[in-house]
């Protein structure tokens, strides 16, 4: 899927945003835009379906489907870098930090307190503020990520598959299968 402008980036989709920069700029910037936005959309209630397919479309700049169903509230650092497919639904107090992109396929079911984060900063303490680093998220059809679950930037979740509840997701999850833990680990394979 498509995502926003990636300047800086190599072939796995990285993208480093050095601090002081034209990149950085639109950084805050988008992030500013999302600050507007989301209190907007955290107002709303679960009656007010409609409104809230039509302030998520804004927010990512692209119009939802009818399908799609958020529980307010939700927090994000931009919104752009966010695609959803069809029949998605997004429980309460969910986080997406999309600079990096996070892609959503169809019928994706996201518990409650789930952070979906695709970017951070250097581990050395010397490098630490210089720049971001963003990698993208891919989840892919039919997933279900459990309630309270974190996923961090530069993996994907295959199709099928369920994280649960609490764990921390570091790298790519094979398609069919349970994970669980910190970081998470396949419990078993999972079909009908």
């Amino acid at each position: 899927m498509a995502r926003g402008k990636q300047r800086m980036s190599n072939d796995n989709g990285t993208r480093i945003i050095p601090r002081r920069t034209p990149e950085s700029a639109a950084m805050v910037a988008s992030v500013k835009r999302a600050m507007a936005i989301t209190p907007i959309l955290n107002r709303l209630t679960f009656d007010d379906a409609d409104e809230i397919r039509a302030m998520f479309s804004d927010l990512i700049g692209n119009r939802v489907d009818d399908s799609f169903s958020l529980i307010p509230p939700f927090y994000t650092t931009g919104g752009e870098n966010i695609r959803v497919g069809r029949n998605v639904f997004i429980n309460q107090n969910c986080t997406m930090y999309d600079l990096g992109g996070i892609d959503i396929a169809d019928d994706v079911m996201i518990g409650p307190n789930v952070s979906i984060i695709t970017s951070g900063h250097p581990v050395e303490p010397s490098r630490r503020r210089d720049f971001v680093i963003a990698k993208p998220i891919v989840i892919e059809r039919n997933v279900w990520i459990a309630a309270g679950v974190t996923i961090i930037g530069g993996v994907t979740i295959g199709e099928n598959s369920v994280v649960a509840a609490g764990s921390v997701v570091t790298g790519d999850i094979l398609p069919n299968t349970l994970v669980g833990g910190n970081p998470a680990r396949v419990i078993r394979s999972i079909g009908d």
